[in-house]
């Protein structure tokens, strides 16, 4: 008889969540539920996100005890969920609620809403955002943005060690030795494949209108080294495990700060002035 309650009992379960992942949708992330439940089992790219965790996973420590993340984007959780398994105390944010409301319930399901923050937030937000993060992910959400390398630049300030980018990107893998210095008649060089460059996308990608601009493979490494960030190895394409190189460019001193400080809305008119101090 006890079995039979028992049965009766887990199959309510069950039922109650799948009634609640059906409230809860449409989900972009399907996450494997700690019942075995999923929350988008027929997704159309297959089992996504885990079949990119798969190829990245390796490139992040297992004992991630002690350790703060940082998840832009986080979409239902997926990978919030997974830095948390590791030790990490994650903050993640989005600016759709709807992924938030999801992301809350699946942190639920999994036990971990005390290590798990999650904000409502759009990545700019950051730049008034105190202290720094260990580890952060910025995946799938570059090419969503009108203003992408002042998002870039703000995520680089909070990334003190690893940073893991993901981005669509235009066909091929061609790199070059960027010059130190183009000359005014010599901009042919602008046209050549292998240039740093962005393609903007005026109207639609995939149907989709925020899908404002498309990176070649070299612009991505060469905005990254700008931010900062050296590219230790590229698990799969579009996505780039980096770290913080203090060798690279990063003194917001050496180029426009005042720019940032205006973008981010904060006082720029010092240090226009201490700019013009140093020119004379």
């Amino acid at each position: 008889m006890k079995n039979v309650t028992d049965n009766q009992g887990s199959q309510e379960q069950l039922k109650n969540i799948g009634d609640k992942i059906d409230e809860l949708g449409p989900w972009f992330h399907n996450i494997h539920l700690p019942d075995g439940t999923q929350t988008a089992p027929n997704h159309f790219l297959g089992d996504f996100p885990t079949f990119k965790w798969d190829n990245i996973r390796q490139h992040i420590p297992r004992n991630m005890i002690g350790l703060k993340v940082l998840d832009i984007g986080c979409n239902a959780g997926f990978y919030s969920i997974e830095m948390a398994k590791r030790g990490a105390h994650v903050v993640a944010i989005d600016l759709d609620e709807h992924y938030l409301k999801q992301a809350r319930w699946v942190t639920e399901q999994f036990g971990m809403s005390d290590v798990i923050t999650f904000k409502k937030m759009q990545v700019y937000d950051l730049a008034k955002y105190a202290g720094e993060f260990d580890l952060v992910l910025f995946m799938g959400v570059f090419y969503h943005l009108r203003y992408p390398l002042l998002a870039l630049d703000i995520v680089a300030q909070k990334a003190s060690n690893h940073f893991i980018f993901q981005t669509l990107a235009m066909p091929g893998k061609e790199e070059m030795e960027v010059p130190a210095d183009i000359p005014f008649h010599e901009r042919d060089i602008l046209k050549d494949p292998a240039y740093p460059s962005m393609a903007f996308i005026e109207k639609s990608l995939a149907g989709d209108y925020t899908n404002w601009w498309v990176p070649n493979h070299q612009g991505v490494v060469s905005m990254l080294r700008s931010c900062g960030f050296t590219v230790e190895t590229m698990p799969e394409d579009e996505t780039y495990v980096c770290r913080k190189d203090p060798n690279l460019l990063t003194d917001f001193n050496t180029w426009n700060y005042s720019e940032y400080l205006s973008a981010t809305g904060q006082e720029w008119e010092q240090e226009v002035e201490k700019k013009t101090r140093q020119k004379f």
